[in-house]
């Protein structure tokens, strides 16, 4: 399929998303600029990659967020923040596109969480559910979201939103899954939060480039959010089990409840923001992506085996 985009601006590059949309960006001949804080790291991690263009920026900065939009006609922007900052994603998205405004930009593609769903009132979860967050970082997401559809409608720029749910793999070391590889290659005692034996639900987070970009050069794509899954559900003990076995040890995890998070929390303010978003543990959001699969055809999922194992290569290979 033909497309009119010339250049993206590829705002939190750094990030697990960024490092699985710079690559499949570059294989497909299409020149972006990787913008993030640490100019060495960029330069590190994407300098190599054919038509790349290294910047750093400040992006919660009007004028540097600017600089890094300049010249492009569209932004992907996949900016990851810790739990205590999640406040700062309509603050940041509010400065990109005004950024975008100034500099001409077309198009933007958010990539966003599960977040603003709220607690799922359906076992499968399609883009047209509710968004009815009970928590403050899932409000703090519903409103960067609706930030970008109300520029779609304005007709500011064009917009999209790509709903990941929790993902493990290459870079993800934000996500809740990676540090169970760690521990479990370290022979130590891996950390969940809530009750361990649910129904969840995880992305290898390179599966995630390709669909991107491939909504990104869609112009019937924009102006509504997409759904994009894992291979299906899995036992959250399962999914631990899996990883012990797959570096040859018996699995070791200890559980933290609502309760003792919330005395932990009043000594570590990282676990005080976990407490309120235990409910995907007890009542999970799992995504339906349907809607995304009759656009785009057949997804490519790698199976949580396979995914365990590239991860597991990734963290004993030099970094």
């Amino acid at each position: 399929m033909g497309s009119d985009i010339q250049k993206v601006a590829l705002f939190g590059a750094a990030g697990a998303v960024g490092h699985a949309v710079a690559p499949e960006l570059a294989r497909r001949g299409i020149p972006f600029r990787a913008v993030g804080r640490n100019r060495a790291r960029l330069e590190s991690e994407f300098g190599k990659l054919p038509q790349v263009e290294i910047f750093d920026a400040d992006l919660s900065d009007l004028r540097a967020a600017g600089a890094a939009a300049r010249g492009a006609d569209t932004i992907i922007y996949c900016v990851g923040l810790p739990y205590p900052s999640h406040r700062l994603h309509p603050v940041l998205m509010r400065t990109t596109l005004e950024a975008a405004a100034a500099m001409q930009v077309k198009r933007i593609v958010l990539i966003s969480s599960v977040y603003g769903y709220g607690v799922p009132r359906a076992s499968r979860v399609p883009e047209t559910h509710p968004r009815e967050p009970q928590t403050r970082k899932g409000a703090y997401r519903k409103e960067q979201e609706d930030l970008v559809l109300e520029a779609h409608r304005k007709g500011t720029l064009a917009g999209l939103i790509v709903h990941l749910p929790d993902f493990y793999g290459p870079h993800a070391d934000i996500g809740l899954a990676n540090p169970i590889f760690r521990a479990a290659l370290a022979g130590k005692t891996a950390n969940w939060v809530g009750p361990v034996n649910t129904p969840h639900e995880f992305v290898f987070m390179p599966d995630a480039g390709p669909v991107v970009v491939d909504l990104a050069i869609r112009p019937e794509c924009y102006g509504e959010a997409w759904n994009f899954g894992g291979p299906g559900e899995i036992n959250t003990m399962d999914f631990i089990t899996r990883i012990y076995r797959a570096v040859g040890r018996a699995p070791k995890y200890r559980t933290a409840g609502r309760g003792l998070l919330k005395l932990l929390g009043y000594f570590n303010a990282d676990i005080r923001e976990v407490v309120e978003m235990l409910y995907l543990q007890e009542t999970p959001v799992i995504l339906d992506d349907s809607k995304l699969a009759a656009k785009l055809g057949p997804l490519h999922k790698t199976s949580y085996d396979e995914g365990i194992q590239k991860t597991l290569e990734w963290m004993r290979s030099p970094q």
